[in-house]
């Protein structure tokens, strides 16, 4: 039995819960993730939003890799511009040697509007910004000097890990999907139908065919003892998450796994986000053909005590299942 956690650190008032605390309990999660064998811990990053989204997620990153040992942990995604390159590559660089070489990385134009108001940059800029900062981070990483912006820059010390963290690129759409077979090393798309892009693009450069979308449906799953009232306790959040990310995507018709719903009955409906009883869950887990799980423990503000209920849950009634 495999997993992987994710954070994105929303924390809207109905949470009754503070900054400071959620903070503190997403560390001791990857504590207790990687005590348990978990594969990668994600990070994400907006900037500006109501609910006090994640705008740094490289401090949070380094606080995690300094509690753990062997989980890998990336950064999805690192939105290109509203960063200079040099710092930002700097600043990887710092964690990367932290984490004795446990990062990897995302790279993204960003699609919020009021982000690029907040940063005055313009939204045109976009694939520039993207091309240059996965250009200059790979560059960085390789620990030699180099040409930037028309002059020879080192940056030092070099990473702990050969040419530094795997620098990807996120988004979707096509564009974006093609770009990253021709500057990145892989392509983490939104959905899984925005994959197909990339790998076209990647065997038109004369590589080989890097197969099937690494990823599948968009799906939160939690765990409760009774999971009708334990949807009663969760949904909330996953209606605020949903909702968060639906307003803006729903700005340009973004392709997006997220949408704006009605109320927590018509999201139930959707089958995106889900609570199990442990036993159930390992009933589902036993069918499939590879028994992983994504869990996003504080999804859309979920208090940490109920976060943490789901957590032990599947730690003392589900991994021993599959011991």
């Amino acid at each position: 039995m495999f997993f992987a956690m994710r954070f994105d650190m929303r924390n809207p008032t109905l949470a009754g819960t503070t900054m400071a605390d959620r903070y503190t309990a997403a560390i001791d999660m990857a504590a207790w993730a990687d005590r348990l064998g978990c594969l990668n811990i994600t990070l994400s990053e907006h900037h500006g939003s109501p609910d006090g989204y994640l705008a740094s997620p490289i401090p949070i990153l380094a606080a995690m890799a300094a509690r753990t040992a062997n989980v890998r942990f990336m950064i999805a995604a690192i939105i290109a511009p509203f960063h200079d390159p040099l710092r930002i590559a700097e600043d990887l660089i710092a964690v990367d040697i932290l984490s004795r070489g446990r990062v990897d990385v995302v790279v993204a134009g960003g699609y919020v509007h009021e982000e690029f108001a907040m940063f005055d940059v313009p939204m045109k800029e976009r694939g520039k910004r993207v091309t240059e900062l996965v250009t200059t981070l790979k560059a960085a990483f390789a620990g030699e000097p180099f040409e930037y912006r028309g002059r020879t820059v080192q940056l030092t010390p070099a990473p702990f890990s050969e040419r530094g963290p795997s620098v990807m690129l996120g988004g979707s759409s096509e564009p974006a999907a093609r770009r990253a077979a021709r500057i990145a090393d892989g392509f983490l798309p939104s959905l899984p139908e925005i994959w197909d892009f990339y790998r076209d693009e990647v065997q038109v450069l004369g590589r080989p065919d890097p197969g099937p979308s690494p990823i599948g449906e968009n799906q939160v799953i939690a765990l409760a003892a009774d999971a009708d009232e334990g949807w009663d306790r969760m949904a909330p959040f996953f209606l605020h998450e949903t909702n968060a990310y639906g307003t803006w995507a729903a700005q340009d018709d973004v392709a997006s796994p997220f949408h704006a719903i009605a109320d927590t009955d018509a999201l139930r409906r959707t089958g995106q986000y889900r609570v199990l009883t442990p036993d159930q869950f390992v009933e589902e887990m036993r069918a499939a053909p590879f028994p992983f799980a994504l869990f996003h423990p504080l999804c859309g503000g979920m208090p940490p005590e109920l976060a943490w209920s789901s957590l032990h849950l599947f730690e003392h009634e589900v991994l021993p299942a599959f011991a």
